[in-house]
């Protein structure tokens, strides 16, 4: 079992920032890559971005230029860094660990994008 715990979300201002994180627990020792998906009211959940344990990125194009995601191995914790915040950013973001043919999600976390 792997253990999500996302922290960082909040009311931010149209072209704030917010960096979210994302710490795994428990055995993690094979997660292949993590990633942040993102579900607003009356919509799919969606990939944002995803990082592989070798450092590889992929964020979707909604996002690129705005969002950087990185990790930490040392503390196992993937950061989401988002920048240039627009209205449409607005979603609980959850974190997702894929281990072989298992996944795990966090629980989320609430970014809301208002003036």
């Amino acid at each position: 079992q792997v253990q999500l715990v996302e922290s960082g979300g909040g009311l931010v201002q149209p072209g704030g920032s917010l960096r979210l994180s994302c710490a795994a627990s428990g055995s993690i020792a094979s997660i292949s890559f993590m990633g942040w998906y993102r579900q607003a009211p009356g919509k799919q959940r969606e990939l944002v971005a995803q990082i592989t344990t070798g450092g590889s990125t992929n964020v979707a194009d909604s996002v690129k230029g705005r969002f950087t995601i990185s990790r930490d191995n040392a503390k196992n914790t993937v950061f989401l860094q988002m920048n240039s915040l627009k209205p449409e950013d607005t979603a609980a973001y959850y974190c997702k660990a894929v281990r072989g043919r298992e996944a795990y999600w966090g629980q989320g976390t609430q970014v809301t994008v208002s003036s």
